[in-house]
């Protein structure tokens, strides 16, 4: 009963708590900049601002067009059931769900890409292209470090491979869980459009890939948008949080925190790496997951 219910407050946390996440992250890029920046709780306003206005469609578009904000807060949602938050199994768990987990996300770009290229804007088509493309790339990281821990774990279920205390072996396979995390931050830096992978913060056309995807939404469609945005963010995240430290809701929060820091320490640190260097970086990720994989094949 108290594993179900540190699981629900989990649930929770990452539902509610997803801008503040970004909050901090913003907050963070701004200190390293030696900027006061916007309050941590500025995503909330700014959200609850967006869901008060109205928006227009243009005729041209089709139902695509308001799919794609639903998708890209449904699907991180429905991956939520798929973690094993606050040490409890998850709520939908099998042995296979981890490639139900790569596949939502998948679902949730293909709507997004594709409300995109239903305005008929060249410029969002572009951004959609440099998106399935990119991603395409990440995905195989993201599936090899799950291939990793179900070798280590003997289970192909999340709810398993996810849980340290399940697991007599971390000590010895030290050395491919750090590689995972690697590979997963870069993962998470791709996955969210973030530096060095994306800048969100700009604003031309012609270096954008996530931000030029949605120009034309506006209203609680945009405000839709930015909330998918900071809770697949934060989704990839407990992700992290819930392989690498204990199941406790204070630690799980904090550790939300932690990544959101460090996220803003990156972006701080580096530029934005130029389009032809990214694929290079997303095959690095990969790599570093397919030799935690190699690391267990013994």
């Amino acid at each position: 009963m108290v594993r179900a219910l540190h699981s629900c407050l989990h649930f929770l946390i990452v539902l509610l708590g997803a801008p503040l996440v970004t909050g901090v992250l913003n907050k963070t890029k701004a200190a390293m900049a030696g900027r006061t920046g916007a309050p941590f709780l500025q995503p909330y306003h700014d959200l609850a601002k967006l869901m008060r206005k109205g928006f227009v469609v243009s005729e041209t578009t089709t139902w695509l067009f308001l799919a794609g904000p639903a998708l890209s807060v449904a699907a991180p949602v429905a991956v939520l059931l798929l973690l094993p938050l606050g040490g409890a199994p998850a709520w939908i768990s099998f042995p296979g769900d981890m490639v139900l987990f790569v596949y939502l996300f998948a679902l949730s770009r293909f709507f997004v890409t594709t409300a995109a290229m239903d305005t008929g804007s060249p410029f969002e088509g572009m951004g959609a292209a440099r998106e399935v493309t990119f991603s395409a790339l990440a995905e195989p990281a993201l599936l090899f470090g799950m291939l990793a821990l179900a070798r280590l774990t003997g289970s192909l279920s999340l709810s398993r491979m996810l849980d340290l205390r399940a697991v007599s072996g971390w000590r010895g396979a030290s050395a491919s869980l750090v590689l995972v995390v690697a590979s997963w931050f870069l993962v998470l830096l791709a996955e969210n459009a973030r530096v060095p992978f994306d800048d969100p913060s700009t604003h031309l056309e012609l270096t954008m890939i996530h931000e030029v995807m949605v120009l034309d939404h506006a209203g609680p469609a945009f405000g839709l948008i930015l909330y998918g945005s900071a809770l697949k963010l934060t989704v990839f995240a407990s992700l992290l949080v819930t392989l690498l430290l204990p199941p406790h809701p204070a630690l799980f929060a904090a550790g939300l925190l932690a990544v959101a820091v460090a996220v803003g320490l990156v972006e701080s640190s580096m530029a934005r790496l130029r389009l032809v260097r990214v694929p290079q970086l997303l095959i690095t990720a990969t790599l570093l997951a397919g030799f935690a994989v190699v690391l267990l094949l013994r």
